[in-house]
């Protein structure tokens, strides 16, 4: 029988938030799911403005935050492209997200879009008891979903969207009684975006978006040890102010909770079958009846990010991303900047270091690099943006 290194048990560590945060002195429960891959934020722009991304101007990422955005925006196609190192403040170099984006709109009214995100944990070491070495292995996961906006009005837009899962992190590697494989899910997103700004792209907008909405995903032939995957609700809004032709001001907020249940915690240290009850009736929840069972967790997050642009080519942005305390307590500053040359844009996006230890963000000290194709537009300013 095998284990993981040390290595790969830190990354899992960092990636799923920390369950050891439940040993603090404070009453925290962190709620934790399957392919924490999927809350990372897979875009440089939004990454510069504390994650940011329901309502603000649509772009070839709007996929990632809400799909509803495209159909208003001013170009018919659009594709781009984010690196994203992991962990890069522990030395670590071969860990990162790689993702890609992009729409192409039929007519004025409804568009159609893919998006991709892949997550490398890098080269792990499989050792037996004794600690030699047997193998080695690459743990990766990914997520791949198209999806289809329309507008329903002047203003209003849906999208909707079907994503597969795939989450390969210790295939062939066997435990007494089941044997560890890739897990696969199917999930959904569905969002709405309301966009009232005027021509020359003053005003406001707001967002609604439900994502992966699906199924669980389980590591081992054992069915009733399947997890769940970050389903996810979240509104946003921002406002833009237009002082003039080349000046533009937009700041934003969204709120974001997490639709999955917090894990049952110890009831008692010398009643290990009333814990072994409540782990079994969290694990054989419906996945529907546990959105709803998720009110009461606070697994809430908020995002603050402001973005000022000059002449539509350079482009200044921050933000501030706060969590609550009993969630892992992730608190941290944002900044960002942007270059906008023809039809090519360049974003990257700078995470400012701060907590210590289990609450230190694995982005600190590290810059996110995005590249941005706008094709076939941009002259139009009806759509407000």
């Amino acid at each position: 029988m095998k284990r993981l290194s040390l290595r790969l048990a830190a990354i899992v560590m960092f990636i799923a938030f920390v369950d050891t945060l439940n040993a603090q002195t404070d009453k925290i429960n962190v709620t934790t799911t399957a392919v924490p891959f999927l809350r990372i934020s897979p875009d440089a722009r939004a990454g510069g403005m504390g994650e940011l991304g329901i309502a603000t101007s649509p772009d070839a990422n709007s996929s990632f935050y809400n799909l509803a955005k495209t159909p208003f925006s001013q170009y018919n196609t659009g594709i781009g492209a984010t690196y994203t190192p992991w962990l890069k403040d522990l030395g670590l170099n071969d860990v990162y997200l790689l993702s890609a984006a992009g729409y192409h709109k039929l007519d004025e009214q409804s568009a159609i879009s893919a998006s991709i995100r892949y997550f490398s944990l890098g080269t792990i070491q499989f050792t037996d008891y004794n600690g030699n070495l047997t193998s080695n292995g690459r743990p990766r996961e990914l997520g791949f979903d198209v999806g289809y906006s329309r507008k329903l009005g002047d203003r209003l837009a849906i999208g909707l969207a079907l994503r597969y899962i795939n989450s390969n992190l210790t295939a062939g590697y066997t435990t007494t009684g089941s044997t560890a494989k890739a897990g696969n899910a199917v999930a959904g997103d569905v969002s709405l975006f309301y966009n009232a700004k005027n021509e020359s792209g003053q005003g406001w907008s707001a967002g609604v978006a439900i994502t992966n909405l699906g199924s669980k995903i389980g590591y081992t032939n054992d069915a009733s040890q399947k997890e769940y995957i970050p389903a996810n609700f979240g509104i946003g809004g921002s406002y833009t102010l237009a002082f003039d032709e080349q000046n533009k001001l937009t700041f934003g907020a969204d709120i974001n909770k997490l639709l999955v249940p917090a894990a049952p915690t110890l009831t008692d240290p010398t009643d290990e079958q009333q814990d072994s009850i409540n782990l079994v009736n969290y694990h054989d929840q419906s996945v529907v009846s546990s959105w709803f069972k998720s009110i009461g967790n606070g697994a809430i997050n908020f995002s603050l990010g402001a973005e000022y642009g000059y002449n539509d080519q350079f482009f200044f942005r921050t933000g501030y991303f706060y969590e609550a305390k009993s969630q892992g307590g992730r608190q941290y500053f944002t900044l960002g900047v942007g270059i906008k040359y023809n039809v090519v844009g360049l974003n990257f996006s700078y995470l400012v270091p701060s907590g210590s230890g289990v609450t230190r963000n694995p982005l600190s000290n590290t810059i996110r690099f995005g590249l941005v194709f706008d094709l076939d537009g941009g002259a139009d300013k009806s759509s407000g943006e």
